[in-house]
């Protein structure tokens, strides 16, 4: 395996002559503040492609992580399209089915083939990344524990190896490094599969100042719609505060029944109005400008669990935490705030699969500083912007977006401490 901290970044990212990682924090060991007082986070939302990932996903990829430069990656969910033709043999529409696990060895060779594909840029650049599931990747067959095993094979991956019968036990107190991932002296509290907590320290590590958690939002209720996340996972969030002693934010893949809150129901005539999903599919529905920032749009039905598993309100009443940041969507990229917390959808940055136009597929950058670091800015960094026209000439299915303001209204990658911050937007929501 390859030595992640020997990995070159490429010229046109630190230089000719510079052979460090292009992540702070990989030069450093550990998740932390640079000396400048920023940390950047680089979500990575539904790439939900198959064995031969597109190639625009792949340079919208580059060219994201060029320009973000982010200390570390979060994958929130739908790397893999398990639906794919690919994995016919093994696929496995719910995980409560009966396995098929006949040629589950072929189908982990395609599997690795996709997530070496879209991870090479990550590595050829030296960012640690981490890694959760969404409702497509355990289609494929492989379980969520398999999939983690996968990601391990590369360097970079933080996703800690951990007992589901002790995490299950005692969760969040299984701590551990996982030194692969080019983070050597970096703890991490483990849950399960594509759940696990990770604190962010000071310029000096003298004291934590941020938590990041990961968490496996489920996949499906047997009852019909979309799941939640394990008992062991709500009370792995329901302590993080007290380990970490410091407030987080959660990267995870289903969207919360809350964030029908930050919208406004509306005639179903209304210029860009947005049938619910499900349970909400009696109504029409618009982003709520009094509750979102400037910027964002709505393209489909927020795609919830029809029913509440007491998630939004466990976070918020241990005060431990300053919001949600999911993906599944693939048409909405937003920014709300419901009870002072930052509910934030972004779009699908893949290829392979139904979104918003081509030019608005994109990743999302949030940049703390350490001044304020619960009051992070975020930004959707856009294909239409990083790359400009897709190389392939597919017909990509989307929606009209009913954007509030055209205006995104900040900008991380110019004169970013001339921005104002997306708290002090909140503030005023």
């Amino acid at each position: 395996m390859t030595d992640f901290n020997q990995i070159a970044a490429p010229a046109s990212a630190s230089g000719p002559d510079d052979e460090r990682p292009v992540s702070i924090s990989a030069r450093l060991g550990r998740l932390q503040f640079h000396r400048s007082g920023k940390f950047r986070v680089l979500q990575l939302a539904d790439i939900q492609d198959g064995p031969k990932v597109s190639k625009d996903t792949i340079r919208l990829i580059e060219a994201s992580l060029d320009a973000a430069r982010p200390d570390v990656v979060i994958f929130t969910g739908n790397q893999i399209a398990g639906y794919d033709d690919a994995y016919r043999d093994t696929f496995r529409k719910r995980q409560w089915e009966p396995a098929r696990r006949g040629k589950i060895e072929r189908t982990r060779a395609k599997v690795r083939a996709g997530i070496s594909a879209f991870l090479q840029p990550l590595i050829d650049r030296g960012i640690p990344f981490a890694v959760t599931y969404g409702n497509h990747d355990a289609q494929c067959g492989l379980s969520p524990a398999e999939l983690d095993a996968l990601y391990r094979e590369f360097p970079g991956c933080i996703n800690p190896p951990c007992n589901m019968d002790d995490s299950a036990a005692n969760p969040g107190f299984l701590v551990r490094s996982v030194p692969s991932s080019g983070l050597p002296d970096q703890p991490v509290a483990a849950c399960e599969p594509g759940t696990f907590a990770m604190p962010v320290l000071d310029q000096d590590r003298q004291r934590a100042v941020l938590g990041l958690v990961v968490l496996n939002s489920g996949d499906y209720a047997r009852e019909g719609g979309y799941g939640r996340p394990s008992d062991a996972a709500l009370r792995f969030v329901h302590d993080v505060p007290r380990w970490l002693g410091v407030r987080s934010l959660v990267f995870q893949h289903m969207p919360l029944p809350q964030y029908y809150d930050v919208l406004k129901a509306m005639p179903a005539n209304a210029d860009n109005a947005i049938q619910g999903y499900r349970k909400y599919d009696a109504q029409y529905y618009v982003l709520d400008d009094d509750r979102t920032l400037p910027g964002g749009y709505l393209g489909e039905g927020v795609s919830c669990p029809d029913e509440d598993c007491g998630e939004f309100a466990a976070l918020r009443d241990t005060d431990g935490y300053i919001g949600v940041v999911v993906g599944h969507d693939h048409r909405n990229g937003f920014v709300g705030s419901l009870n002072g917390m930052m509910l934030v959808a972004t779009p699908t940055c893949g290829f392979g699969s139904y979104g918003p136009a081509a030019a608005n597929r994109a990743a999302r950058l949030f940049e703390f500083d350490i001044r304020h670091p619960y009051s992070p800015r975020t930004q959707l960094l856009t294909f239409g912007e990083l790359v400009g026209k897709p190389s392939s000439n597919k017909a990509y299915t989307y929606a009209v977006e009913g954007q509030s303001n055209a205006a995104d209204g900040v900008n991380l990658l110019r004169k970013p401490g001339l921005l104002a911050g997306v708290a002090a937007a909140l503030k005023k929501i």
